[in-house]
């Protein structure tokens, strides 16, 4: 599939914004995947198209978060492992259920995300009590998040960060990088399969993975230089953002 050069860079700089958006708050597909459907690509091939774009965002942003020290890799590998397998079962499935009742219930979950992070008084940066023993329920985490973003994909990095906060006790701002390290390997995980079976318009993944090389940086300094105060807002807004998607475009 052939695309004007003045729409490829339209899309690079959506790609930019996505991948701003997409490493403080997630929901960057919220932005990309719309552009994508708009350029004339079919959903299932906007599907792959984004990963890979998001791929360059989500990589970007990983590793400055990781090189600010907001990520500890090593405890992370198992849930990377995981992550990646349940990403790719979810990618072998999409194309042979129907999707039609998560239309309904991931709207619901991320308004009930949006009122927690609007509501519950002490998210901050600071590290609290876990609940829940990070080296054992970080891979079923990624294993249960990374299959639904295998299969459907929108609010994937609010329920990472909800997780992340709510579960494991981690700050915003930590949370937040560690989102990225296992968004990155859910969309790598999906594109395992994708890419084979000729799901992906290059130029525009390209082009779309310029714009989000720059995004995904911008969006991660800033989200580091601000912390709670930024990341916060932006998780209610996106989520909320992304809900009424889904319930009134579907």
């Amino acid at each position: 599939m052939e695309l004007e050069l003045t729409t490829l860079v339209a899309l690079g700089v959506v790609g930019m914004l996505a991948g701003f958006v997409d490493a403080i708050a997630g929901g960057g597909g919220l932005i990309a995947v719309p552009a994508l459907l708009s350029a004339g690509l079919p959903p299932v091939v906007a599907f792959g198209t984004n990963k890979v774009q998001s791929v360059i965002g989500t990589a970007m942003a990983a590793f400055t978060y990781w090189r600010g020290g907001y990520v500890s890799l090593p405890p992370l590998a198992p849930g990377v492992v995981l992550t990646f397998l349940g990403a790719f079962l979810g990618a072998l499935v999409v194309k042979s259920i129907d999707t039609t009742i998560l239309s309904v219930a991931v709207p619901a979950a991320l308004i009930l995300i949006a009122a927690y992070f609007s509501l519950a008084p002490r998210l901050s940066d600071a590290d609290r009590h876990a609940r829940l023993s990070f080296s054992a329920f970080v891979p079923v985490m990624g294993f249960g998040i990374g299959f639904y973003d295998g299969i459907f994909g929108p609010g994937t990095g609010s329920f990472l960060t909800m997780g992340f906060v709510t579960l494991f006790g981690l700050g915003l701002t930590r949370a937040a990088g560690h989102t990225k390290v296992l968004n990155l390997v859910s969309n790598l995980g999906a594109l395992a399969l994708f890419i084979p079976s000729g799901d992906v318009v290059w130029s525009a993944a390209i082009a779309m993975a310029i714009g989000q090389l720059a995004g995904g940086y911008l969006g991660a300094r800033i989200g580091i230089r601000f912390g709670a105060r930024l990341i916060r807002p932006l998780v209610v807004i996106v989520s909320i953002i992304l809900a009424l998607r889904l319930l009134v475009f579907r």
